[in-house]
């Protein structure tokens, strides 16, 4: 695949891509590009039914100017441990909260949580998440209380009465449960509607479809969750005589 910045050539590619209805991945085969990059550049300029090839570019040249007047001349990049690339680190944490965004998530309920999920630690201040994410502690707060609503952190007290919050392995399995759970009233109030309606009228069939679909999905979900947390999560380590010892590494 071609190394390299995306040029103002490949931007209008993309957009008369997205103007044909392509999928990101197809439009990434045509410009013999990652699929990832196409999505964050396509998110981070408008999404696609609002992203202009010339609109992006300039963005873009706009963004590397200030990147390049915010660091001093001379200045090296902060050293990265195990060995990373810090240029590699960063522009995966903004292909992964590309990624969350176009799951659904705000964007900056996305950059807290790609930032307690890239970092070795797990767990953050408040303080911390708004002095990496250069953003006030209120606008952290937003972001956590949402991100806590969804079940996506986790919080516990820390040292002088500051809460630290936690991503581990638990939490995407709390938040799969819930989110089924949420099908459970929009099944039972699809299922009055269609008593309401009269049973075998086409909008009581149309209601009652719904509802079995979610009913199935939901059930699905939950199934499919608590399967996957107790074969992925149940890890085991090997010992030094051969043997197996469940991790106690979930947190």
């Amino acid at each position: 695949m071609p190394a390299g910045r995306l040029t103002q050539q490949d931007r209008q590619q993309i957009a008369v891509g997205l103007a044909d209805g392509l999928a990101y991945a197809e439009i990434a085969r045509r410009l013999d590009r990652p699929t990832s990059t196409i999505t964050r550049e396509v998110m981070r300029n408008g999404g696609p039914t609002a992203y202009r090839a010339d609109l992006a570019h300039r963005a873009t040249e706009r963004r590397t100017q200030r990147r390049r007047q915010a660091a001093p001349r001379g200045a090296e990049a902060p050293p990265q441990v195990h060995g990373r690339d810090a240029e590699a680190v960063r522009e995966f944490e903004e292909t992964f909260t590309t990624v969350m965004m176009a799951s659904g998530l705000p964007k900056m309920m996305a950059r807290v949580l790609v930032c307690l999920y890239t970092i070795d630690s797990g767990s953050l201040t408040a303080s911390e998440l708004a002095q990496r994410l250069q953003v006030s502690p209120a606008t952290i707060s937003k972001a956590i209380a949402f991100l806590d609503g969804q079940n996506l952190v986790r919080r516990e007290p820390g040292e002088r009465r500051r809460e630290r919050y936690f991503v581990d392995d638990d939490l995407w399995y709390q938040a799969m449960v819930a989110s089924a759970r949420s099908n459970t009233q929009l099944v039972e109030t699809a299922r009055q509607g269609a008593g309401i309606l009269g049973p075998g009228t086409p909008a009581a069939v149309r209601l009652e479809n719904v509802a079995r679909f979610l009913d199935f999905v939901g059930e699905s979900m939950t199934r499919a969750s608590e399967q996957a947390r107790e074969v992925l999560y149940t890890n085991t380590e090997a010992t030094s005589d051969g043997t197996a010892d469940p991790s106690s590494d979930r947190g």
